[in-house]
């Protein structure tokens, strides 16, 4: 029997990348997509095409009001695709940046990164908790920005802070379920997020390049791939921990 695992925000970037390198190990995948319903469709084919089942289905992560029901979703695709009542591993993934200085970041921008990064991780997280299997994973998507910084990133930084500490209690009140939690914390990579600065600038994609010990950029695969490595059996004994996958920028 596949293992199953649940990725918000699959459809492009780090999501994508991550779905496709867990279908490759064999295992099945459930993921959301907010705008981009022409690529989850197509994900899922090539998913399928691998060999491995695909489900997409539509989530705001930014709005808790529907998580209910979405969650009630999960449970009918679960069924109907796997005859299941529960999955294996859930990556919190989903997101989006707000560019801005401390000064003149408004109040709307900041609920927007606090609704999306930090209460959608909680309330999501929570909502479906009954649905992952004893012995499961989570993986709390971060940023190398809680580490280091760049200007115009701090309400995002902060939430994605509070996201770190909040795996750390995740993993302290799962582990009487054999759930083990942990944060990936990826540097700069080259996907569409913030506009696709960072890929498509090549100003500041040299700039991070050159602070970088690997001296490039990361690329979408760079990070697919450790998700894949860290919802395994081979990483069975880490566990609360914020791993960085930033190709030793700033050390």
């Amino acid at each position: 029997m596949s293992t199953i695992t649940l990725i918000t925000g699959g459809s492009r970037g780090l999501g994508r990348s991550a779905a496709l390198a867990l279908a490759k190990n064999g295992q099945d995948v459930l993921f959301t997509y907010l705008h981009s319903e022409q690529e989850a469709h197509a994900l899922v084919a090539e998913i399928n095409a691998l060999g491995q089942t695909a489900v997409a289905l539509p989530l705001d992560v930014g709005n808790s009001q529907l998580f209910p029901a979405f969650a009630e979703q999960v449970r009918a695709a679960l069924n109907i695709h796997w005859q299941r009542s529960d999955f294996d591993f859930l990556i919190n993934n989903a997101g989006s940046g707000v560019y801005a200085s401390f000064a003149d970041t408004t109040e709307a921008q900041f609920d927007l990164m606090l609704n999306i990064h930090l209460k959608g991780v909680f309330f999501l997280t929570q909502t479906l908790l009954p649905l992952i299997k004893n012995g499961g994973r989570i993986v709390n998507v971060s940023s190398g920005l809680t580490r280091f910084s760049f200007a115009g990133y701090t309400a995002y930084a902060i939430m994605k802070g509070a996201v770190e500490t909040l795996t750390r209690y995740l993993a302290l009140e799962l582990g009487n379920r054999n759930i083990r939690v942990n944060t990936l914390a990826p540097g700069a990579i080259e996907t569409d997020f913030g506009g696709g600065l960072v890929r498509d600038n090549t100003e500041l994609n040299q700039l991070i390049a050159s602070k970088t010990a690997l001296g490039r950029v990361g690329l979408p695969d760079d990070i697919g791939d450790i998700i894949a490595v860290l919802v395994s059996d081979k990483t069975g004994w880490i566990n609360g921990q914020r791993i960085e996958a930033a190709g030793g920028i700033f050390l």
